[in-house]
Order: C-alpha cells, then structure tokens, then sequence
C-alpha cells in the first residue's frame, strides 16, 4: 500500500507564508497533496442575478491559484487544481492518494460552513480524518478576551478591550521549504471552464494594476513599505481617491490570503523598529482590526448578516426601485463624486474606501433602495471583495448594524469638496466635466445655462441632472430615522 498522505485543501489562502494547515503537513513528515477546488456555485449568481464572482475577481483569483502552484513547484510539490463540489471532489481525491487527514483553514459565513460540514461527513465515510485551522484575522479567536457570543457590538469597545489586555498577535509560521513531492496516483482532476474567467481589460486609469497572488501581494508590501517608505504618512494619505499609493491597497491578497494578516503585522512592527513608529504605523493595524472586527460579527450573528433587517432587525422601509437602482449601479446619479467612483469600481473592480461609504450612503440614505441590492453589487464587482466586511459594512451604513447611532448620512457635495477639492478625481472619471473648474465640479446642477455654454457641458445632455434632491430624499428618510449625520 501507498504511504499515508496529509491533503492540504487551500481555499481563501492562497500562500505559502503563515499558513498553518501546510506547515502541520510539513511537519508530519508525510506525503503531501496540496489541493484546490473551483467550485461552480461560487461562479453563479446572486439573488438579485448579478454574477457572484466578476470578471475582475475570477481573473485576479486564477492568477492567485496559478501563483500558488508556481510557488510550491519551487520547494518541491505540486498543486493539484480541479472542479466540482469541494465536499464531493476532496474526499475522491483523499481516498485515491491515500490520505489519513485533511487539513484546511476555516470559514465563518454559511455557504463556506455547509460545505466544511459536507466535507467531514463524506470524509468519514472513508475513515479520513479533518482538522480546520484558524488563519485569516489578526487576533485568534481563542485569544479574545470573551467569547463570540460576548463580542461587543461596537467596534471601538472592542478595540479598547483588546488593547487594554494586550492581546499579543501570535507569531506567524514558517514558511516550509522543501516539502516532499505530491503523491504519485493516477487522477482525473477536471479544469475550470473558460466561462469562469470572462475577458476583462482593466481600465488603464486603475489605482494599481491588480495581479493575483503571494508573489505579487508580497511585492505590493514590499513596494509600499519599504521601496515607497509610505507607511510613515498611510494615516493622513488613506482618504485619497487617486493614484497607487494614497493607501496600501492590501485589501485584493488580504481577501483571498495571499497575505497573512500576520504577516502584514510583522512587517509593521519591523517597520516601526526600522524606519519610524507613530500615528500612521498603528492606524494600519488599526484598519486591519476592523477587519477582524467584521469576521467576529459574522461569526457571532451568522446569516443576520444578510437579512433585510441586519443585525438588529430593524424593520425599515426598502424601495425596491430598479429604475434608480440602475442610475446608481452605472453611475448616472447627477452626483459627481458618486458617478465617478461607480464607474471606477465598474472599470476597473476597485474602489477608494472613502468612495465605498459615499456611494453606499447614497443608495441608503438619499435613494432608499434596498442596501442588499448594493452589497450583492459590490460582491460581484469588487476585486477585494470579502464576505464579512462587505456584509458588515453594508450592515453600518444601512443603520441596521454595528453602529453607535440610528441614523448618520454622508453629506455628498460636502464630502466631494473636502476630499477631492480641485476635482481631480472627478474629472479622472468623468471626462464630460473635464473642463469645469474645481468649485464648480462638484455641484454642476447649480450652472446656469451660459455656465454651461461656457464649459461644454449640457446639463441632461453631456452628463445626468440629479436623480433626488439630495437634501429634500435626506430629510424624507431622516422621518423614519432618528437623526445623526457625518459632515
């Protein structure tokens, strides 16, 4: 009989570094067959038939997948990429490769806990045993000071209760070199269809040009860290709405782990020890708290996340308003600062997380129209996107969720001004008001007609009027709402 096999089944970990499923493998001592599995249901559709994996995403995660491979043919392995049903296929290849153990990272949200659950059932059939491992936040749950149940709703309570225990962030794992060769079995792995991968040309005006995978994530750090030295100034450039490096742009390989959050942590306390410690160094950890934030909610409300009423059931009004919804998805608003990041996260499945919470707003506060429609949009464009903190901040802005106050709104014309003062980022996005002058980009219903002239730009012509008056569908939502507004 063929020698016992450890099978690694990588999903939203496509690395090599701090990945603790792979190093348990290494350190067996055993085979190894490292694993990955597209799953067709991953590229369906979602409830409002928008498709669920975008072309931005499925393309950045096969180079993930193909990096991945490359990286463990370099230190001797082989990665083994199929499709089908995880929970079906796993288990026929474990068997066929005489595997005692999978071992794999856990999820938290309910499609990914169906098939875990699937998987060790089938697994048993065949007396293969499954242990999951927790990797993809910066503090391990077992380490909290409470438990999920008892996580606080607030995001700054829970920051404050972290840090006044001094959680430590456990070290990451080494990153195992060489590893033994996959086992030698005769398998039927099936390809993913074309039809995954829809062809896609990125937008050139893309903030970064997105690659998937370790190899290209660690480059990413590497150039904002250290070639860039941008990390000494990431609290006062985060809000940025133009160019490469106004913010890290960690999120794509934090998403689909081809960056530990670990990892990102280590390299921020080398970088205080080595360059400066101060204000910007701590925010990005602060930043990727929030992010853990988000994953201990999902874990702790589970699919309240995705009900109409959120995570505190809250029973307002939605429109379900195709016509509007429409003008906000294409960016034809009439708002400026909401079209022009429309149509970047539409070119390009990128975002600003300044724009996130302006465009969200919008369709919440001032449209009304029901913010899952625009969580499920935001999951199919965005090359980023992670289910918690989508979900989770959708939740937020929607007022259903994790939020101090009833009611806050993003004062848009406002927020256009303050963050985008020249109109720069406008303009970037918005060709057709390329020759307005900066106080005048961010509100051009207010032109007169020989302004328009004047500037080339016809007022329901060359760009949308407003679809609502923004402060009047405030106020009408501010009735069913109690009052709070960010300016």
């Amino acid at each position: 009989m063929a020698s016992s096999t450890v099978l690694v089944w990588f999903r939203n970990d496509l690395r090599l570094h701090d990945h603790e499923p792979l190093y348990r493998a290494w350190r067996s001592g055993l085979a190894i067959a490292a694993v990955y599995c597209y799953d067709p249901r991953q590229f369906g559709h979602t409830a409002q038939g928008f498709p669920k994996t975008g072309a931005w995403r499925a393309n950045f995660l096969r180079q993930g997948v193909q990096n991945l491979a490359e990286n463990l043919q370099k230190i001797g392995n082989k990665l083994l990429v199929t499709t089908g049903l995880p929970e079906q296929v796993i288990p026929q290849i474990a068997e066929r490769v005489n595997a005692k153990t999978v071992y794999y990272h856990r999820e938290v949200t309910q499609e990914e806990l169906d098939v875990e659950r699937s998987l060790i059932k089938e697994l048993a059939i065949f007396s293969i045993q499954a242990e999951g491992y927790w990797g993809s936040t910066l503090y391990h749950p077992e380490d909290l000071p409470f438990f999920i149940q008892d996580l606080p709703d607030l995001f700054t309570n829970f920051r404050k209760s972290v840090e006044k225990k001094k959680i430590s962030i456990r070290p990451c794992f080494s990153t195992p070199s060489p590893l033994p060769p996959s086992p030698d079995a005769q398998l039927t792995l099936t390809p993913p269809p074309s039809e995954f991968f829809p062809a896609a040309t990125m937008d050139s005006r893309s903030v970064l040009a997105f690659q998937g995978g370790e190899t290209a994530g660690l480059a990413r750090l590497q150039s904002y860290f250290w070639d860039g030295d941008r990390l000494k100034s990431y609290k006062e450039t985060r809000n940025g709405m133009v160019g490469a490096d106004y913010s890290s742009k960690f999120s794509p390989w934090l998403a689909l782990g081809c960056l530990s959050p670990r990892f990102i942590y280590q390299e921020v306390k080398r970088y205080e020890q080595e360059r400066i410690s101060n204000d910007s160094t701590y925010w990005l950890i602060f930043e990727l708290m929030w992010r853990d934030f988000f994953r201990f909610v999902a874990q702790k409300y589970g699919n309240r996340l995705f009900d109409r009423g959120g995570l505190l059931n809250k029973k307002l009004p939605w429109q379900q308003d195709q016509v509007r919804f429409e003008l906000w998805r294409s960016g034809q608003t009439g708002y400026p600062l909401v079209d022009a990041n429309m149509q970047e996260l539409n070119l390009t499945g990128f975002m600003s997380n300044r724009g996130r919470q302006n465009v969200a707003s919008f369709l919440c506060k001032n449209l009304g129209i029901d913010w899952r429609w625009g969580a499920e949009w935001f999951e199919s464009c965005l090359i980023d996107y992670d289910v918690c903190s989508n979900w989770g901040n959708w939740n937020y802005t929607a007022g259903i969720g994790n939020d101090a106050r009833d009611f806050r709104y993003f004062n848009i014309p406002k927020q256009s001004q303050q963050y985008d003062p020249q109109g720069d980022y406008l303009r970037y996005w918005l060709p057709e008001l390329k020759n307005l002058p900066g106080e005048k980009i961010h509100q051009p219903w207010l032109l007169s007609a020989t302004e328009q002239k004047q500037w080339g730009v016809q007022l329901g012509v060359d760009y949308p009027r407003p679809c609502v008056d923004f402060h009047q569908s405030v106020e009408a939502r501010r009735k069913i709402e109690q009052v709070g507004v960010i300016t």
